[in-house]
């Protein structure tokens, strides 16, 4: 049945040398349906077998256009602005050539923002690890309900969505406001990009629902940019794009839009690079604090009033110390989401500081840890530890930390663990009662979980294990538990005599988690993996 709206949308592909993957992006494109009026590909002036096979995509389905630039542009963003070019209707969705569109995307994005008559509307965007298939959502915060504004200086947590791709854009929009991609080898080209949509004051609408599949590679050798933050040279190009994102909000005249843009880089793309930091070189972090304390140190005063209390307190350690008088580890805890403070506790409840009693570097202010006394208890920096014993079952015992007397205040209760498996979702969950430790040093509370619940027949499964505070008056705070001592590989029986190989570990950032190997078959993998990594070293 035919509609109004049928061939209403350019869907524009950007592909370099992707000719494993530009063929089932395209083919998500088309599958669209009838609002889809054609799928421009702008190849990118690939060396490889791409063009061969989108002539052949071309040949077969007459909604394909091919652009082939006879130059590589060496980024992103000029091949889209050649799609923005190229289009013929009304609409514009961006699509790169290793993700996929998910079924009804456009339509839902389309019906969206005529029900809205918006200029851009935004649904969720998931992150897809291959090859385990785990799924990620975006900022889901920003993608709860169906909403509409005139502008985003009334929301200004959109400028947390800063992807190009889970949006559709009325093309007129783009044209008359002259939005374009930074052109060549710009990279974070979308920092720019939805910074001049939101600096324009378009009508904004969002939606909840799955829009675009962002497939994150792992082990392909060809990490994309925001994988490579071992390389100085990403976190320089990262701030290279958000003092452009920074003029383009001075430049609107919106003050709020200013600062909110200062306040989103604390809150979130410093806490990224900063709870990676402790697995850099000394070069490269001593590089990254100079180039962060300059970027950061010309920011508004406002900004980091702003910022949630844990922000606030890294861009102090940022701000005031050296880099060498850091503990960097422990300043990546409190980067950590949700954020983790790690004892000792130096000052008191009253004046809460960073630093420990009698180390505060000669010449400098101390830190107070300013807002920890009224942050509401799910917002507090709990740290909880997880020391593992193991047999047929697996034992955890748990150790909470009496945060400058708020957790005594709260009055812990119950801990809750769930071990959640790492791609399905799937979660156990066992409890016990936080018991006091003698001399006021905390709490502890012990967890017994059955190994084999955790089995999937002659399967690798991987668990994290996370835990939920109760308190006295029922309030609550989740977090990941932390990975303390206990960690390594066992063999066990489980029932009936099965083979189980337990290994809890801890993950990059720290927390515990439990990979189990269930029968012999899952043991021979185990032993086929540790061989090829081998190889590959």
């Amino acid at each position: 049945m035919s509609s109004a709206n049928d061939g209403s949308v350019t869907v524009v592909v950007i592909a370099y040398n992707d000719v494993e993957h530009v063929a089932e992006a395209v083919a998500s494109a088309l599958a669209q349906g009838d609002a889809v009026g054609e799928v421009v590909v702008v190849d990118d002036a690939s060396t490889d077998d791409t063009p061969r096979v989108l002539e052949q995509l071309a040949a077969t389905e007459p909604r394909v256009r091919v652009v082939r630039r006879a130059v590589n542009s060496g980024g992103c963003g000029t091949p889209r602005n050649d799609g923005i070019d190229a289009a013929r209707h009304p609409w514009l969705v961006f699509l790169d050539s290793d993700d996929v569109l998910p079924p009804k995307a456009v339509d839902t994005l389309l019906a969206v923002a005529l029900r809205h008559d918006a200029d851009v509307t935004a649904g969720l965007c998931v992150r897809r690890e291959l090859p385990g298939g785990r799924e990620i959502p975006w900022q889901k915060q920003l993608f709860t309900t169906e909403s509409v504004h005139d502008g985003v200086a009334g929301r200004p947590q959109t400028l947390w969505d800063t992807l190009s791709v889970n949006k559709i854009y009325r093309r007129d929009f783009l044209l008359s406001r002259r939005i374009r991609f930074p052109d060549g080898a710009a990279h974070y080209e979308d920092f720019v990009f939805t910074a001049r949509v939101y600096a324009a004051g378009p009508r904004f609408a969002v939606t909840p629902e799955t829009v675009y599949i962002w497939h994150v590679r792992y082990g392909t050798g060809q990490a994309s940019i925001s994988l490579r933050r071992d390389r100085i040279q990403n976190w320089q190009d990262r701030v290279a794009a958000h003092q452009q994102v920074l003029e383009i909000m001075r430049d609107s005249g919106d003050q709020d839009l200013l600062i909110a843009a200062q306040t989103k880089f604390l809150e979130f793309d410093l806490a990224v690079y900063l709870r990676e930091l402790p697995r850099r070189t000394p070069e490269y972090q001593d590089v990254w604090w100079r180039i962060a304390r300059e970027h950061v140190g010309a920011f508004e005063a406002e900004a980091v009033r702003r910022a949630t209390p844990a922000a606030r307190w890294r861009t102090e350690v940022l701000l005031g110390r050296e880099r060498n008088a850091v503990d960097i580890r422990r300043l990546a805890e409190l980067a950590a989401d949700p954020p983790r403070l790690t004892p000792p506790y130096a000052g008191d409840a009253r004046r809460p500081l960073w630093d420990e009693a009698d180390s505060t570097p000669e010449g400098t202010d101390e830190i107070v840890l300013d807002g920890l006394d009224d942050a509401p208890v799910a917002l507090l920096p709990f740290y909880v530890l997880g020391n593992v014993g193991a047999g047929r079952r697996l034992v955890l015992d748990l150790r909470l930390a009496d945060l400058y007397g708020r957790t005594a205040k709260a009055g812990p209760q119950r801990a809750t663990v769930e071990l959640r498996h790492r791609v399905t979702g799937a979660a156990h969950r066992y409890e016990a009662e936080w018991e006091a430790e003698p001399g006021g040093h905390g709490w502890r509370a012990a967890i017994t979980a059955d190994v084999t619940a955790l089995c999937e027949g002659g399967t690798i499964t991987t668990w994290d294990a996370w835990v939920t505070l109760t308190f006295r008056d029922g309030e609550s705070a989740t977090m990941p538990l932390r990975a303390g001592s206990g960690l390594r590989r066992l063999v066990r029986m489980g029932r009936r005599g099965r083979v189980l190989l337990l290994q809890p570990y801890a993950t990059n950032s720290g927390c515990l988690a439990v990979r189990v190997a269930d029968g012999l078959s899952g043991l021979r993998r185990v032993v086929a993996g540790r061989f090829a990594r081998r190889v590959r070293s």
